[in-house]
């Protein structure tokens, strides 16, 4: 069986080229996702400047699960999450550092089992 991973990033790359548009829905999809499994407002985490400790943690989440799991760059991803690649960056630190704990990583691997399912493509990829 192949890494969901793996056939997440594939799909998102065989989509078309990732362009300006593509990395926006991918990003807003992601947000979604995010907003619906810690059920957090949508709003709230697309909202530009800083937010309670509670939606930065579920964006900065989202944010990891983009790069990690679909393969956008840090730059593609501050693009469609409205912030810097520098912020994507410290995000992306900050939930591995938190990974350590157990319960925190059976969080961020729900998170991205759900994501990688929904850019899942039906057929087999070559």
């Amino acid at each position: 069986m192949q890494d969901p991973t793996a056939l997440a990033q594939a799909y998102i790359r065989r989509l078309s080229p990732v362009t300006d548009e593509r990395v926006m829905d991918v990003c807003e999809c992601v947000m979604d996702i995010v907003a619906a499994l810690f059920n957090v407002s949508g709003r709230e985490l697309r909202r530009p400047g800083r937010s309670t400790v509670s939606v930065t943690r579920v964006r900065q989440i989202g944010m990891y699960v983009t790069h990690v799991v679909l393969g956008l760059t840090m730059k593609e991803v501050g693009q469609g999450f409205g912030r810097d690649r520098t912020t994507v960056k410290h995000a992306c630190h900050l939930v591995e550092d938190m990974r350590d704990d157990e319960d925190l990583d059976r969080i961020v691997h729900m998170v991205e089992r759900v994501t990688a399912a929904a850019f899942r493509q039906t057929e087999v990829l070559p």
